[in-house]
């Protein structure tokens, strides 16, 4: 998610208590490791008050451990500290989900201690331009965090499948296609059911489109959903099981459906604003469909060709 989106996700405990939904499990004030299964490791990252950055996870392999989402340096170096209380083996290796800075910036913290960072190639383009760019502007607007280290853009991609596999651990990398971001990937733990999915999936009301191609995003979820999961780990918000994948699916195919309703029906991008309506939405994410005006409009753009 780009840090700039997560402010609307604010009163998303308090809408949900309301709808009569069970939140016990939820805790957006507070970050929360828990151990999925054997060796591998969920952060839940706060959002509220403060936006701490991307959730992150870590597995242990046999000689060695892998890290998934450098999240921002701080978060990075939080990480080391709870990784630290779990195993003493090497970090080898950070995934990068995709390019954004609260999913990767912290990949120089990492490298630092021997990791070797790793991405989809399809995002190499995206870290040489988009990437390096937000992380320069975040060494002038935050210093005291960014201000002593270099850009670390992953040197190991993969087109499509990369597999980690040492007896003990499975973990695949898979990029299924064009999603939150051109170079999009999951991690998933067959042996477990488990399936990290960066920000292709998320947990609330923190979807960013952007870079995204929501037509695209739809099939990745359909592929997605074809895995034998158990259990998600989105890249914000709670953890939970298949039916996420599910959810963020019909996010954009109601918001598609609705959009090009009211543009058959003559609206202008101010009056598809004001009407356009998915019931479901503010139920799952807390908030309005409304107040996602950035993905209103880039949903618009997509219809028509007339982008912002």
């Amino acid at each position: 998610m780009n840090r700039r989106f997560f402010v609307a996700a604010l009163s998303l405990a308090a809408v949900v208590a309301a709808s009569g939904w069970s939140v016990g499990w939820f805790k957006p004030t507070e970050t929360v490791i828990t151990e999925v299964a054997p060796g591998v490791f969920f952060r839940k990252m706060e959002t509220e008050p403060k936006f701490l950055g991307s959730n992150q996870a870590w597995i242990v392999f046999k000689d060695y451990v892998l890290v998934i989402e450098a999240s921002f340096p701080n978060q990075s170096e939080e990480l080391i500290k709870e990784i630290r209380k779990t195993t003493d083996k090497p970090i080898r290796y950070v995934f990068d989900t995709h390019y954004h800075g609260d999913h990767a910036d912290g990949n120089p913290v990492f490298v630092k201690q021997g990791a070797t960072a790793i991405a989809s190639e399809n995002s190499r383009q995206l870290f040489d331009t988009k990437g390096i760019a937000g992380f320069e502007k975040s060494k002038k607007e935050k210093p005291d965090e960014y201000g002593k280290l270099d850009y670390a853009k992953p040197s190991l991609t993969f087109p499509q499948k990369m597999i980690l596999d040492d007896g003990n651990q499975r973990v695949e990398l898979i990029h299924f296609g064009h999603a939150h971001t051109a170079g999009d990937a999951f991690a998933w733990l067959p042996k477990h059911g488990i399936l990290f999915t960066g920000d292709a999936c998320v947990n609330g009301a923190f979807n960013y489109t952007g870079d995204s191609n929501t037509a695209s995003w739809i099939g990745v979820m359909t592929e997605a959903a074809k895995l034998p999961v158990k259990k998600v780990c989105p890249g914000h918000g709670e953890m939970s099981d298949a039916s996420l994948l599910d959810t963020q699916k019909r996010y954009f195919v109601e918001l598609r459906m609705a959009i090009q309703k009211l543009i058959d029906a003559g609206k202008s991008l101010d009056d598809i604003k004001k009407e356009v309506d998915v019931p479901f939405y503010k139920e799952w994410a807390g908030v309005d469909v409304k107040t996602r005006v950035e993905n209103i409009e880039h949903v618009y753009g997509e219809l028509t060709g007339k982008k912002k």
